[in-house]
């Protein structure tokens, strides 16, 4: 690749991360305000029985209820976070769609929990399965992201030091 063509190529890398963590932001921005114009607080309903409920929380604390309510630690934990994935995972930006999609996943959901903090002064929660902490659409794009970065980390692993077979 010659020195005209590597700078396309990052700006095309780029691009892709750019639009996941737009479509996350979007997707996720759009269904909190959508429960949140029309779900009192507390206010629970069925979608899927015995399996998923929509209940509207307002999430002052952050992830599990840990880290307190101090929304501003939490955007400055948030930033600190997605400046340490950046750090990590820079270099296979430009080389990997995973890693990219993976990133724009948690850079979207970060994001996105942001911009409640500011607007709302909470996050908007309301994803419920009953057993498992009420959530939304950034922090599953999260999860998603970072389970993704932590597969490929193997797979790079594996084909940077593959087992040595005895015969």
């Amino acid at each position: 690749m010659n020195s005209l063509e590597r700078p396309r190529a990052a700006r095309g890398a780029y691009l892709t991360l750019a639009l996941a963590a737009l479509a996350v932001l979007s997707l996720d921005q759009w269904t909190k305000r959508l429960v949140a114009s029309t779900f009192l607080p507390g206010e629970s309903r069925r979608i899927i029985p015995h399996a998923l409920y929509w209940t509207y929380v307002q999430n002052h604390a952050g992830a599990f209820g840990l880290f307190g309510t101090q929304s501003w630690l939490l955007v400055v934990m948030a930033v600190v976070v997605l400046g340490v994935f950046w750090y990590a995972y820079r270099e296979l930006v430009a080389h990997s769609l995973v890693v990219r999609l993976a990133f724009g996943c948690i850079a979207g959901g970060a994001i996105g929990n942001v911009v409640d903090r500011f607007h709302y002064g909470f996050v908007v929660d309301f994803i419920d399965l009953r057993w498992w902490p009420v959530f939304n659409v950034a922090d599953s794009c999260i999860t998603v992201g970072v389970v993704l970065l932590i597969l490929t980390s193997f797979r790079r692993e594996r084909a940077v030091h593959p087992r040595e077979h005895v015969a």
